[in-house]
């Protein structure tokens, strides 16, 4: 009996390795003109602006995790680093003391709105720049099918839309 190898066509090849470079690329490339403009990590300005849209501009530890893609662990780490920094502060969440709350602060919002035009800038040149109007719809739908595959569907997003 012979095992067939799974094998990807040209075209699938050409997409999926697109993809995967895309994937390591642009994270290090949103990190560096972060770190560099505004002492952010990506993930950091994530939960920062997710945050800034929230209620009271406060979200409990989970849906913070949920709306960021991140676990609990990482997410606690990343809250205590920006806590010391008077980013964000955490407290208890009042109906269930056993949860935690995080809220931005007046300095966290400020830090934000600094990192704002540096973040858009870089992800127009790196991105929305190189594409054309059609391309831009077509990345929209690619990258939703992609993510209700990753996340059957029950995904939060860190901006409203």
């Amino acid at each position: 009996m012979v095992f067939q190898v799974p094998r990807m066509d040209e075209r699938e090849s050409r997409a999926w390795l697109g993809l995967i470079t895309v994937a390591q690329l642009l994270p290090a490339a949103l990190d560096s003109q972060l770190q560099r403009d505004s002492q952010l990590t990506h993930f950091e300005f994530l939960v920062l602006t997710s945050l800034r849209f929230a209620t009271e501009s406060t979200m409990r530890m989970t849906e913070l995790a949920a709306s960021t893609n991140a676990t609990l662990p990482r997410l606690s780490h990343v809250c205590a680093r920006l806590e010391k920094r008077d980013i964000v502060d955490r407290f208890p969440y009042p109906e269930d003391r056993r949860a935690t709350n995080v809220r931005l602060t007046a300095e966290g919002r400020r830090v934000l709105i600094h990192a704002m035009p540096g973040h858009i800038e870089t992800a127009r040149r790196l991105v929305i720049d190189a594409l054309t109007p059609a391309q831009l719809d077509a990345l929209a739908e690619i990258t939703s099918a992609v993510a209700d595959r990753l996340t059957d569907g029950d995904r939060r997003s860190p901006v409203p839309r």
